[in-house]
């Protein structure tokens, strides 16, 4: 499988990308976009993409954001999806739409040869957080950036204020270790959950304007499919799964009904609706 070449700092995140964790993420593409799509919903309200637009989709994975943004350029604009999980783009290349004007690239944000000033609008939604150096990230990308151009992505904000994701793990950690905490300055889901810390980068690689604005959404983690949905979700991806992974299958069966007897409460119809909340976060080049 072709992976991107990139910044030596970024080695783990390629690998865990176009492994079996990035394959997962791809074949369960249609349930997160399920899952995600009202966060884009936001996010390209925000970025309020215009007709004719250049516009680049970091972390694109599977595609839906740049499809969305490439519906919102055309005819005469043009959308870019990166990543550096060659198993969401390949998703991404067979499900593009005919006809509209996007392109994918597999390529490390961090040191990717962008032509200079070429685009007017970088976005992203929850593709930003995995990077090992982000000033050095966001400098590289500025540069893309036409002198006019703006920012806008979507990141998680504190894990407590995510209960979708956390409270399965919860549910796990009666039964397993608790994983290495990851350092407020490491990669990872929630490496921009602080205000201060995302401000700091920001105008570290020469925004401007930058601005936070917190936005709380029901995330509907059984995405219709009734509690079993749910729980077998939460046991593919994301913290729980990650926990979860070289135990014995009687932990992980024990860990399991845990999981269900945390959803259950939630479960109104088939849905499982626990709170989630993210920044979008929006600046402008220097």
């Amino acid at each position: 499988m072709q992976q991107p070449s990139g910044h030596e700092q970024n080695a783990d995140q390629i690998a865990y990308w176009n492994g079996p964790s990035g394959q997962r993420w791809a074949d369960r593409h249609a349930a997160q976009e399920s899952l995600l799509g009202p966060i884009a919903d936001v996010l390209i309200a925000r970025a309020r993409p215009k007709p004719g637009e250049r516009v680049l989709d970091i972390g694109c994975g599977s595609g839906a954001t740049t499809f969305a943004f490439a519906k919102a350029v055309a005819p005469d604009g043009f959308a870019l999806g990166l990543d550096v999980s060659e198993p969401m783009l390949s998703q991404a290349r067979a499900f593009a739409p005919k006809g509209l004007p996007l392109d994918f690239v597999l390529a490390d944000a961090t040191v990717h040869p962008f032509e200079p000033a070429s685009f007017d609008l970088l976005a992203s939604r929850f593709g930003v957080m995995f990077f090992a150096d982000p000033i050095a990230s966001f400098t590289n990308l500025r540069r893309a950036l036409k002198p006019t151009g703006r920012l806008a992505f979507a990141c998680w904000r504190e894990p407590k204020e995510n209960p979708w994701m956390m409270a399965p793990l919860m549910a796990v950690y009666k039964h397993v270790p608790k994983m290495p905490p990851v350092g407020p300055e490491e990669p990872g889901p929630f490496a921009f959950a602080s205000e201060e810390r995302v401000t700091r980068i920001l105008k570290g690689a020469g925004f401007i304007d930058v601005a936070m604005e917190p936005h709380n959404l029901a995330m509907d983690v059984a995405i219709g499919g009734g509690l079993d949905a749910a729980v077998e979700g939460s046991l593919q991806i994301g913290p729980a799964s990650r926990a979860l992974q070289g135990h014995p299958p009687e932990t992980y069966a024990a860990a399991k009904a845990s999981i269900r007897e945390t959803l259950a409460p939630f479960l109104k119809g088939q849905s499982v609706a626990l709170q989630g909340a993210i920044w979008i976060v929006t600046a402008k080049a220097a």
